[in-house]
Formats: structure tokens, C-alpha cells, sequence
């Protein structure tokens, strides 16, 4: 059955890892990985999604599974388009009319990378695209009210950018975007057992230890991991324990470079608007600041006290839908 309305609306968290959508009046309802199997005789997509994430890794010479987003950026265009076409089908539906679309943006990205995710989501069918910076929808969707003339300071942890910025009266007053976030983490990982255990692991392996047992502050009590991956010198499959006070180690670099971004941002931050976040505290969002203790060890550098978001996955997404929500009454602003 064609819905004879006009298509409806869709925000979309266009994340390097994750592509999460919002539809209007619905809620949250798609969460899938961004990866995207490829034959590669002919150009056709064999799978999108959790099912091609599957394949990662794991596939024969003829088919390709990747990530058409690297560090917050299109990095395949031709894959990104196909895969926009795939998650908006499976969203709206049949429509006889084309969805209006927002998709989040790194807070730092060219004229040219806007361009780019502009003419994949209407190649991929959308009838109008909005973009939005992640900061400002993870604020949104954090529940923070960002309209008025004080500062909230969001760190916004995604996949392949992290993105942090001052916010007051609805928009950024300093900001940074550093493409160190939950891959950098990964590779981290991946480097750490191949220098220590002359072990090679593949990306999936060093996710599931980031997330099982990593941390960049010290646990009270050390957890272990089983992991299985090729010895380097016999070339045979291998098994490993790993400890989570290996991962304080493995990780703390890249966890200090985001410390760092946050302090330089700070620095910038006019002083009305640095006393604020002082009395408010700095919001964390993203699923690359669940690492456990990251938390901890901002709030240790800086001295500011560091919140999480309640459901820090789905904030940019859950902000770029109630921005979605008030397009209509922001295009009435703009017509006035």
C-alpha cells in the first residue's frame, strides 16, 4: 500500500559506526551498523547492515564488506548513496512522495563533505536535506535547553569523530572536531596486542575487549578476556588473556588526546560562559564515552564535574528528531 501523504519526516544519525534513524511521531526506529557488503563484479549490494557487519573480515574474494564512513566522513560516496537508498526504503516505506531528511554532521567538516552528504541523501531519495552539527543535536537530545544565553558544554564521543563545543543561545560558540573517537580506540587495542603478544586480532576482536573489559582509569578489581587471534611468528591461531589494567595501557593515548581537545576548547571559552559550565558540569554523549572511565579521568583533569547523557547511544539522533520536529515552526521564523 502507497501512504498517499507526503513522505515522512526523517532524522539520521549518520554515524562512522552506527546509522541510527528518528521518524516523526515514531520515535527511534532503526538502529543498524554502517557497513555494506559489495560484489565487486557487479557493483551490487549483497547485504547492508547487522547482517553485513557479519561478514566483516569472513568474506570471499569477490565480495567486499566496508565502511563508506571513515572518521565522520563520506569516504565512498557511490556505497554511502546505496546505503542511505537501503535505510530510507526500509524506514519509510512505500511512499508516493519523497521523505524531508536531517542528517548530523561532524562540527568541523568542509563545504565540500556537506555537499557530499547533501547529494547522497537526495540521490538516495530524499525530497528536501537539512544538516545539523552533532554537538547541537546531542545537546537537543540530551534534554539540555540550549535557546538561552548560557553555556553548555557537550563532548560528543561517536565512532570517528569527537566532537566538543560550547553551546549558548542555540548555537556553537567554540567548538573542535578531532577524528579520534571509538575506532582510534580499536586500532589502539589492535597495536597494544600486536607490540606486547606478537598477536594479530581483527577490528570486531578489539571492539568486543573495548567493550567487555576496556577502561582508561584504573578498575577496582582487574577482569580478564579470553581472546583468539593468529601468532605472528607460527603463523597458527592463538589464545590470549587479557587483563583490563593491560587496557588502562593500551588506551590511555588516544583517551588523552580527547582530554586535551577538551582543555584547549575550554581555554577558548569566554569567561561568562567557562563560569556556566564550572556550575553546570560538561555533558558526555555518544556510545565512545561509555569506555569505562572516561568519565572519571575528565573530570579528574579538569576538575569540572563530567555528566553521561541517560541514553547516550541515541542522543544525536533522538536531538536531530526534535529538531525535526520544530523545522516547520523554524521555516515560518525564516519566512517571516
Amino acid at each position: 500500500m502507497f501512504n498517499l501523504g507526503w513522505g515522512q519526516d526523517i532524522g539520521i544519525d549518520l554515524g562512522t559506526a552506527t546509522v541510527i534513524a528518528y521518524v516523526k511521531g515514531k520515535g527511534i526506529v532503526l538502529r543498524e551498523p554502517s557497513v555494506v557488503a559489495v560484489d565487486n563484479n557487479t557493483g551490487a549490494v549483497v547485504a547492508v547492515g547487522s547482517e553485513a557487519r557479519r561478514m566483516l573480515g569472513r568474506t570471499p574474494g569477490n565480495i567486499v564488506a566496508t565502511r563508506p564512513l571513515r572518521e565522520g566522513v563520506i569516504s565512498d560516496y557511490t556505497v554511502t548513496e546505496k546505503m542511505l537508498k537501503y535505510f530510507i526504503r526500509k524506514v519509510g516505506g512505500r511512499t508516493l512522495f519523497s521523505p524531508r531528511i536531517m542528517i548530523c554532521i561532524p562540527s568541523r567538516v568542509t563545504e565540500v563533505e556537506k555537499k557530499a552528504v547533501i547529494d547522497a541523501a537526495t540521490n538516495a531519495g530524499a525530497r528536501k536535506v537539512y544538516l545539523i552539527e552533532e554537538p547541537i543535536a546531542a545537546a537537543i537530545g540530551a534534554g539540555i535547553d540550549i535557546s538561552k544565553p548560557c553555556g553548555n558544554m557537550v563532548v560528543d564521543i561517536g565512532g570517528g569523530t569527537t566532537d566538543i563545543a560550547v553551546i549558548s543561545l542555540g548555537g556553537s560558540v567554540v567548538s573542535t572536531s578531532l577524528k579520534v573517537a571509538g575506532d582510534k580506540f580499536d586500532e589502539y587495542v589492535v597495536k597494544y596486542i600486536k607490540r606486547k603478544y606478537n598477536l594479530a586480532i581483527g577490528e570486531r576482536t578489539a571492539e568486543d575487549l573495548k567493550v567487555n573489559i576496556g577502561c582508561v582509569y584504573p578498575k577496582i578489581q582487574d577482569v580478564e578476556m579470553e581472546v583468539k587471534g593468529r601468532n605472528l611468528t607460527t603463523g597458527l591461531p592463538t589464545t590470549i588473556t587479557i587483563h583490563s589494567s593491560e587496557m588502562v595501557e593500551a588506551l590511555n593515548e588516544p583517551a588523552m588526546m580527547i582530554v586535551d581537545a577538551v582543555h584547549s576548547v575550554l581555554e577558548k571559552t569566554p569567561p561568562e560562559l567557562a563560569a556556566d559550565i564550572g556550575d553546570k558540569g560538561i555533558y558526555m554523549t555518544g556510545g565512545g564515552c561509555l569506555i569505562d572511565g572516561l568519565d572519571k579521568l575528565l573530570q579528574e583533569k579538569t576538575g569540572i564535574n563530567v555528566m553521561i547523557a541517560q541514553d547516550t547511544v541515541s542522543c544525536v539522533a533522538l536531538g536531530t528528531g526534535k529538531a525535526l520536529d520544530n523545522l516547520d515552526a523554524l521555516n515560518e521564523k525564516s519566512r517571516k
